[in-house]
């Protein structure tokens, strides 16, 4: 593990200082099991998730209209007023 300071308001230490002894951890474990989260969910996506995710919208919406792939140019210019 890598040793590191942070500086967080009075507040913050007592709210993670109380919920880590709900919780029965220590606030060092408490902190990382945050970071955790974070990077879980806010954190930068590998290229094989970012293709998993783009992969997965093909084919989730359909327009109604058989020939968009060849007149998707019009129907944008119409869309738009020009």
């Amino acid at each position: 593990m890598v040793r590191t300071q942070i500086q967080i308001t009075e507040e913050q230490a007592a709210a993670v200082k109380r919920l880590a002894r709900l919780r029965g951890i220590s606030m060092a474990e408490l902190i990382r099991k945050s970071i955790d989260q974070v990077l879980r969910t806010e954190g930068p996506i590998d290229d094989e998730e970012r293709r998993r995710r783009a992969l997965s919208v093909i084919g989730c919406c359909h327009s109604g209209l058989g020939d968009l792939a060849e007149h998707h140019d019009d129907y944008l210019a119409e869309a738009y007023g020009k």
